[in-house]
């Protein structure tokens, strides 16, 4: 199965398979400070149909201009939230981007970057990212005063499995074709598999979790079972897996299940 799955890596994990992914926007910024804004944004709005999802981030990005960091710093709290006051994607509305960008927007102010933040919460001794990413979420909520980014950020200790907050932290931390990484003092064996539902399925017919919910318990369970073929780097595999379920020329999990013979 490692060979399969290395197979599987060399062949689609490359940029020419990412549309149509929000990762794809972040190729656009090469200040880390912007990149891990927009990370931030296009993961906490990727739900929904993949069209909506480019969208709605492309949207948001053009109103926050050129640098989204110097977006963030200059302007005040109360333009944020007249700037998105139409925003509209699924669940969210207005008020919860908004609080997020205003969540950010502070952090910034009192750390200097988000990765900044973030590394504050992070002890290289634990096992996964998980305790890390609980205080980030933690803090980007706090942050936000009296506004609320609502589903936008969801906390760990509630047993969520945190998807697109896992997705976040594999672009943000992993460096390949793929993903651009940025920051460089996490190590990517304590990530967590960024799991959908789609990746539930396909890991359960890996054999690498019985459990019933795609919830934080079977992420974990599932990342674990990763270590076996890439204990270094136990997303790698990631990209290429879900590419199947993204891309209408892939064929659909039929074509992945051939290639990988489970």
């Amino acid at each position: 199965m490692q060979d399969k799955l290395n197979d599987l890596y060399e062949q689609y994990n490359r940029r020419k398979y990412v549309h149509p992914d929000p990762l794809e926007f972040l190729y656009n910024y090469k200040k880390i400070r912007d990149r891990e804004i927009v990370g931030l944004i296009a993961s906490s709005l990727a739900y929904g149909r993949v069209a909506q999802i480019l969208k709605s981030v492309s949207g948001v990005l053009k109103i926050m201009g050129n640098s989204p960091y110097d977006y963030l710093r200059r302007t005040p709290e109360k333009d944020i939230f007249t700037h998105f006051e139409a925003f509209v994607h699924r669940f969210a509305r207005g008020c919860h981007l908004a609080a997020l960008m205003i969540g950010m927007k502070h952090v910034i102010a009192g750390y200097g970057s988000i990765y900044k933040c973030f590394k504050i919460g992070f002890d290289s001794s634990d096992e996964t990212i998980v305790p890390a990413l609980t205080a980030f979420s933690k803090k980007i909520i706090e942050a936000s005063d009296d506004c609320s980014p609502g589903h936008l950020i969801p906390c760990p200790d509630k047993g969520s499995a945190c998807k697109r907050l896992n997705l976040y932290l594999r672009w943000m931390v992993r460096k390949d074709d793929v993903d651009p990484g940025g920051w460089n003092g996490i190590c990517p064996s304590k990530l967590i598999v960024p799991l959908d539902t789609h990746m539930f399925r396909v890991c359960g017919r890996l054999g690498l979790t019985s459990r019933k919910q795609a919830n934080l318990k079977a992420a974990i369970e599932i990342t674990t079972g990763f270590k076996q073929w890439s204990l270094d780097d136990p997303v790698r595999y990631d990209f290429a897996l879900t590419r199947f379920g993204i891309r209408d020329d892939l064929e659909g999990d039929n074509a992945l299940i051939k290639h990988l013979d489970i």
